[in-house]
């Protein structure tokens, strides 16, 4: 396993490659050397901390969000040049709100992002011991959002039961929240 090492100065370089791409940068297609670890830490609440300090400027956030991978279980900012890990403490994104149109449940992130739920953005829900929901989406490749607790009221209420389980459906596709029983 390759050692792992502190980064500084990285954010900068990493700022600078990704304000030179026009478009969503195809992270898919970067495999880039590791360089080690940089100082960001992505809260459960979706807020980015560099150094301990709070990243205030929204732009610059959605700006490292376009940069994000998920890789081996881990999470990355990438360019084509390097490869830096961070942690994240949940999921990367938080789901803050949603629309129905039409027969889907279209999903809007706190970085800008806009999901469709269906085949290729499922909805998952997982349980802790305590019965409490954490419920999310994937965004992309990998990279989920945290359902915020408001949107997941909304969505319990336009939940159904199919079988034996409640759940959601989205752009044709039934995605199980917990079973009937757990429920009465």
């Amino acid at each position: 396993m390759a050692q792992q090492q502190d980064v500084k100065g990285s954010a900068d370089s990493l700022l600078q490659a990704a304000r030179r791409q026009k478009g969503p940068p195809p992270v898919h297609l970067w495999n880039p050397p590791y360089c080690g670890e940089i100082d960001i830490v992505i809260k459960r609440d979706g807020t980015w901390i560099h150094e301990g300090t709070p990243i205030g400027r929204p732009g610059l956030v959605r700006l490292f969000a376009s940069i994000l991978k998920f890789e081996d279980g881990r999470h990355f900012l990438v360019t084509p040049v390097e490869k830096v890990g961070l942690t994240v403490e949940d999921a990367p994104f938080v789901a803050v709100d949603f629309e129905r149109d039409g027969e889907a449940i279209v999903f809007e992130t706190n970085v800008g992002d806009v999901v469709r739920a269906g085949p290729d953005h499922p909805i998952r829900v997982d349980l802790a011991e305590d019965g409490e929901p954490s419920p999310y989406v994937e965004v992309r490749a990998g990279l989920e959002a945290l359902i915020d607790r408001k949107s997941f009221y909304r969505l319990v209420e336009i939940g159904e039961e199919e079988g034996d389980q409640f759940g959601l459906r989205s752009d044709g596709v039934f995605f199980p929240v917990a079973p009937v029983a757990q429920l009465r």
